[in-house]
C-alpha cells in the first residue's frame, strides 16, 4: 500500500501532510505518495529537515488507499486526524467522521 507522511504543525498543532512541492498541506489528498519503501525513507528525510527547522513536530509514515487515484485513511485514528477534530475550534463539533 502507498504511504504519505504526516505530522503536526508546530505553530498550531494542525495535522498536515508533506506535499509534492516539499512544503506542507492541510489536505490528505495533496499529499505526495510515496509507492516503495525507499519513496517512503526518502519523505521522512525531507520530513526530517522541517523538524530541525521547528516547522512540524511528530513526523511518521502513515498507510493510504487510494480511492479515484485520492489517498483517504485506512485507519479510524488517521481519518479522525485528517477530519481535523483532534484540535479544538469553535467549529469542532460540526466535522463529520
Amino acid at each position: 500500500m502507498p504511504n504519505v507522511v504526516t505530522a503536526n504543525r508546530l505553530i498550531d498543532g494542525i495535522v498536515v501532510y508533506l506535499a509534492p512541492d516539499g512544503g506542507w498541506v492541510e489536505e490528505l489528498a495533496r499529499a505526495k505518495l510515496a509507492g516503495t519503501e525507499e519513496e517512503t525513507k526518502a519523505l521522512e528525510s525531507e520530513a526530517a529537515k522541517a523538524v530541525a527547522e521547528r516547522r512540524v513536530v511528530a513526523v511518521y509514515p502513515m498507510e493510504v488507499a487510494l480511492q479515484d487515484s485520492v489517498p483517504v485513511a485506512t485507519s479510524v485514528r488517521e481519518r479522525i486526524r485528517a477530519s481535523h477534530r483532534t484540535t479544538l475550534t469553535k467549529d469542532w463539533y460540526d466535522v463529520p467522521l
